[in-house]
């Protein structure tokens, strides 16, 4: 992975989707070879500890990032007190799908190569996008899950890194599963006892290693240099 010197260039987004508006924050080097949207599940956004600490990992590597709340300000409001947006995968994937055509028709960023990161449902969300937009070239997904997108895995073309912790036995049976109907290079990423919120000591910084080396690939077009 390149490591760049660029100053960062950031800037408020806010993109209409279902009738809402739904809020985020782009960070871009200015030699950026990529551009990488975050998909957190729906009791997360662009505020999230854990994606904010990966993208500075991709950042050092000359890739931009947008991470973004996929609930609207109402919605958001509405979740915390009844969880009612937990499972509602298609709205959290249409909104998805929102922010990668606002990428592609906004000029500084339209011809980047474009990657997806999603955790937990919002991997699910992630892959669905990446299904629905064949511009995706990339997709990671952490603790995905990724059952929640099985009607629409073979459809998935873009390069996909699946990281699981190792003491997540359901997450790894369930992406075991969804290894074998991706259709384009996939990759199964343990991570030796990891539970699958990744809180152990040195496991998310190594998921921010995968996913910096999977990117700079398939976005970048470098060779992963860390195992």
């Amino acid at each position: 992975m390149g490591n760049s010197s660029t100053a960062l260039k950031s800037w408020p987004v806010a993109i209409a989707a279902d009738g809402a508006t739904i809020n985020g924050g782009l960070v871009c080097p200015a030699d950026a070879q990529g551009i990488v949207i975050f998909a957190d599940g729906s009791g997360s956004g662009r505020h999230s500890a854990r994606s904010r600490a990966v993208g500075e990992m991709l950042h050092r590597g000359r890739l931009g990032t947008m991470l973004m709340d996929l609930l609207s300000p109402d919605e958001g409001r509405i979740h915390l007190s009844t969880a009612q947006y937990r499972f509602e995968i298609s709205l959290l994937a249409r909104r998805v799908v929102a922010a990668i055509d606002w990428i592609k028709h906004n000029k500084p960023t339209a011809s980047l190569p474009l990657g997806l990161f999603g955790a937990s449902t919002g991997a699910a969300a992630a892959l669905i996008a990446a299904a629905e937009r064949q511009s995706v070239r990339a997709v990671v997904s952490r603790g995905g899950r990724v059952d929640l997108a099985e009607h629409l895995l073979d459809r998935v073309t873009a390069a996909t890194l699946l990281i699981v912790g190792g003491r997540d036995d359901i997450g790894l049976e369930l992406n075991r599963d969804a290894l074998d109907r991706l259709k384009g290079p996939a990759r199964l990423a343990v991570i030796p006892g990891a539970s699958h919120g990744f809180e152990e000591p040195g496991a998310l910084e190594r998921v921010g290693v995968l996913t910096a080396n999977w990117f700079d690939l398939y976005l970048a077009g470098h060779e992963i240099h860390v195992k």
